[in-house]
């Protein structure tokens, strides 16, 4: 197992990795929209703030030596479901493969970002 992390991607605000590499797989740690450099808030509304998101986790698949088009599974959190829409058409720009997803509701994220979203990836 080897441990990922990099500074071109927010720091972990708790005790884990930004991401894990376990044999062929990559499992990322749940990424929202934090500026890697500042750890503010990025973005007012859900498809601002899935853009951060997507740079958030291309930084930390391409810190693995992989991409978008390698992931097999996603995790996606958000805040209000009425944001589904627009989040979609920024999740469908980055996942193009079309991975298997879930995508929940919940009540609240950290920071109380609108989304959050997780990657399993092929190496």
């Amino acid at each position: 197992m080897q441990i990922i992390n990099t500074t071109d991607a927010p720091a972990a605000v708790g005790p884990y990795s930004q991401a894990v590499i376990s044999g062929n797989l990559v499992f990322t740690s749940g990424q929202v929209a934090l500026c890697p450099k500042t750890g503010a808030v990025v973005g007012e509304n859900v498809t601002e703030q899935a853009e951060q998101v997507m740079q958030n986790l291309k930084a930390v698949l391409s810190a693995c030596n992989t991409g978008f088009e390698k992931a097999v599974k996603t995790l996606c959190f958000l805040a209000d479901m009425n944001d589904f829409a627009a989040f979609n058409e920024v999740y469908a720009k980055y996942f193009t493969g079309k991975p298997a997803r879930s995508c929940v509701a919940v009540k609240t994220l950290p920071k109380s970002v609108l989304c959050e979203v997780e990657v399993i990836a092929e190496l």
